[in-house]
């Protein structure tokens, strides 16, 4: 079932690219989420529409929570559960830039089993199942084994701030930034970085999918916490996330100060 699972969101998330193109630097209409959630675009809002449509007819047994639809505490009641990003990167998108991407996953009691990323201008596919590899556009993709000292780590600025680290010391690491989190973890997937970690308190679809793939790519990916990340949460939130290879993980996560670690 994985393996259909995997084929059912890889085509659910090539077509939410071709809407996504039809709406991209083409002043598509914005407005702003209450309590200051951030933007939504017509483009989110379409792309959601399309897939709770397919992806519920496809399979009506699975519950279903995405950022651009209101939750509903019937999908605690599934075994398996959508978890879906429409457009991961909304702001991205809304400047013309090529960095959002649609991040859809299904998680398994907690745990997710199938996941695809799709970054529809740029034309780039991660993929993964819990009983296969991660691949991006049908090649095997791995993750590096790089120490500390000098690795690429894709976050924030303000993930940087001395008052986080241990001894007021920000770690021996370059800084990136990537505008979605889903192809964050993607990219160390692949390899292009070291690293990634969100000290924030993080929504399960910004990382669900992200997440497989990162760690099916040889990445150890776990909460700030240093926990095993659980899906399909009451209230869909983790405690931040960092993912790298095993001894750049833990040279990481033994520098943050606990006071650090969202609740």
């Amino acid at each position: 079932m994985p393996v259909a699972d995997l084929n059912l969101l890889r085509d659910a998330a090539l077509a939410s690219g071709d809407i996504a193109r039809k709406f991209w630097q083409n002043d598509p209409d914005v407005t702003d989420k209450p309590d200051g959630a951030g933007p939504v675009t017509e483009a989110d809002l379409a792309i959601d529409r399309m897939l709770h449509a397919e992806l519920r007819d496809a399979r009506p047994d699975y519950g279903w929570l995405s950022e651009e639809t209101e939750d509903d505490s019937a999908r605690l009641n599934h075994d398996r559960v959508f978890i879906i990003d429409p457009i991961d990167g909304t702001r991205a998108f809304i400047q013309g830039e090529k960095s959002f991407s649609h991040s859809l996953a299904i998680a398994e009691k907690g745990e997710v089993i199938a996941a695809a990323v799709y970054l529809p201008i740029r034309d780039e596919m991660y993929l993964a199942h819990r009983d296969g590899t991660a691949t991006l556009n049908g090649k095997p993709i791995q993750a590096t084994p790089a120490p500390m000292q000098g690795a690429k780590v894709l976050g924030a600025k303000p993930n940087f701030a001395p008052e986080h680290w241990q001894n007021d010391e920000t770690p021996p690491i370059e800084r990136h930034l990537r505008s979605s989190l889903a192809w964050r973890l993607c990219l160390v997937a692949e390899g292009r970085f070291d690293g990634m970690i969100t000290n924030r308190a993080t929504w399960e679809w910004d990382v669900a999918a992200g997440s497989l793939i990162a760690e099916l790519a040889g990445a150890r990916v776990t909460d700030l916490a240093g926990g095993k990340a659980r899906f399909n949460n009451p209230h869909p939130k983790l405690r931040g996330m960092l993912a790298a290879g095993p001894e750049l993980h833990d040279g990481l996560i033994t520098r943050l100060k606990p006071t650090s670690i969202p609740d």
